[in-house]
């Protein structure tokens, strides 16, 4: 993992290792996904930033930006629609 990636997810006192975000993330990924594309990825983008912590965000959105290794397609296309919402 780079340097860059760790750092995100240990700053502040985020003791979440990102595998365990990860994890997490396809979790979420995988209730929404019987609903179907077109709701999984709003659903998945919504729960994550309903209940998720903000440096919980800001460490798989790092994740993501250093290619998203272990991210399920859905999962991937709901954290990239997030992060544009939330920077917008």
């Amino acid at each position: 993992m780079p340097g860059e990636l760790r750092r995100a997810f240990t700053d502040k006192g985020l003791s979440m290792s990102p595998d365990r975000l990860i994890y997490m993330a396809n979790q979420i990924g995988s209730f929404f996904k019987s609903q179907g594309h077109d709701k999984a990825i709003p659903g998945i983008a919504d729960h994550i930033h309903k209940f998720w912590d903000p440096r919980m965000r800001k460490a798989i959105f790092a994740h993501l930006d250093a290619g998203g290794a272990g991210l399920d397609p859905d999962v991937r296309e709901a954290l990239a629609t997030l992060k544009k919402t939330a920077h917008a």
